[in-house]
């Protein structure tokens, strides 16, 4: 959803309707047998590949919009599917399925001395609502993540990738309508309208969790508007630091991988933080390295002094998250002073130290607040299917609940279980 939506395409019940329709899904799902949701999942991915000739026009026809809009090629880039694509998504809800069940497994028990037995079991959230951008990978997964944790999904995409999600929501629900599960189980908000965001930000005691899922824009508007339980994700200011011990080369070639593999993401990096003592060496290599991908770079007055043609940064490079082929550059003196400088601009996302001294790299571990803290490896890899949770739903931010790559167990709760045997309280 662009923060500016105003005007969008109107589905024929209301968003009130639809988390009603969800709630009452709810508490089918609340029951369903791990063979029931497997099969369901099973049925949404064949269906994909089954009616992947409609989808992937659906989505030529938002991409070709999208691209009058002038929008940039890396989210032209998240909006795109293909047959690789869609098949990966697909395959995805395959691997879903494949996963142990969260639901019903025993986190703990224990006898209290009165004889009862006091334990806790996970159990699904219920209602699971998200709000996303223009990636139609987002919808797949998040049906296919709440459908397996056991609960109902209402999805609202934005309006660039309207055509795609839609194509895709009716071919898992025509699957979803040949099994035992409930055919509303998925649910998509049709009217992309800022209105209909507003309704169901709004929507307590139907609603149990609102995942938004895009750039700051949503995610404050989301933050400061919604009156449900919101799990805050997405936003990515990550940096990489080069510590005066790393390996150069292998750091040219993290730092290309994390700005240039996909830049329109979250993981990518924004910020690369170099140690004054191996920056004479690393920047021009790494720079010239970077421009030939077509990256656009733009560094603090020291780095400039050391690659003369790299733009000047000024202080909003710090706190952007680009999304594009753009990386700003700023000279450190210390692994403290690049650990400030995390500390002030970052978003809590993934940051990463390049070094060869154990005590560097155990420092940076301890001390940078963030949801994935990495030692030699690109931050690309905050995914919920590298991190061998299947999918995610989301990179969580926040530190309430769930952090991190959000899988099946973060989209379960727990209750209390209590087994008697006629105890009464004195």
């Amino acid at each position: 959803m662009r923060s500016g939506d105003s005007t969008g395409m109107m589905s024929g019940g209301s968003v009130r309707e639809q988390a009603l329709m969800a709630k009452e899904a709810a508490r089918r799902l609340r029951s369903a047998s791990t063979l029931e949701k497997n099969t369901a999942l099973l049925a949404m991915a064949d269906a994909l590949e089954a009616k992947s000739d409609k989808i992937l026009a659906a989505n030529r026809e938002d991409v070709e919009a999208a691209k009058a809009r002038g929008i940039s090629k890396a989210l032209v880039d998240r909006l795109t599917l293909n047959q690789e694509r869609l098949k990966a998504a697909a395959d995805g809800l395959r691997e879903v399925a494949a996963l142990p069940d969260p639901v019903g497994v025993t986190v703990s028990m224990g006898r209290r001395p009165n004889g009862m037995e006091v334990g806790r079991v996970r159990v699904p959230l219920g209602v699971v609502a998200i709000i996303y951008e223009a990636r139609p990978n987002v919808t797949v997964d998040a049906a296919g993540l709440c459908l397996k944790a056991g609960n109902a999904v209402i999805l609202r995409g934005g309006s660039d990738a309207f055509r795609s999600n839609k194509a895709i929501v009716d071919a898992m629900c025509s699957a979803l309508g040949d099994t035992t599960l409930p055919e509303k189980s998925i649910q998509m908000v049709e009217d992309t309208s800022r209105a209909s965001a507003e309704e169901l930000m709004r929507l307590s005691g139907l609603v149990d969790v609102l995942i938004p899922r895009g750039g700051r824009g949503l995610i404050q508007s989301v933050m400061e508007n919604a009156t449900v339980p919101v799990i805050e994700t997405g936003e990515g200011n990550c940096h990489i630091f080069v510590d005066e011990s790393a390996d150069l080369e292998q750091a040219v070639d993290i730092v290309i991988n994390a700005k240039c593999q996909r830049p329109g993401v979250c993981n990518a990096v924004e910020t690369l933080l170099v140690h004054k003592a191996i920056a004479g060496e690393f920047l021009p290599k790494a720079a010239e390295e970077l421009k030939a991908r077509g990256v656009v770079l733009r560094g603090c007055v020291e780095s400039r002094d050391v690659v003369p043609w790299l733009e000047a940064a000024g202080e909003d490079d710090w706190e952007t998250e680009y999304l594009d082929l753009i990386l700003a550059i700023k000279i450190v003196g210390s692994l403290d002073e690049a650990v400030e400088h995390i500390e002030r601009y970052g978003t809590g996302h993934s940051e990463a130290i390049l070094t060869g001294s154990y005590y560097n790299a155990r420092r940076f571990l301890e001390v940078v607040d963030a949801a994935a803290v990495y030692v030699n490896a690109s931050t690309r890899f905050t995914d919920g299917q590298q991190f061998g949770l299947g999918a995610e739903i989301g990179i969580s931010t926040q530190k309430l609940h769930a952090r991190g790559p959000m899988g099946l167990e973060e989209l379960t709760s727990t209750k209390y279980v209590i087994y008697g045997s006629g105890q009464v309280r004195s």
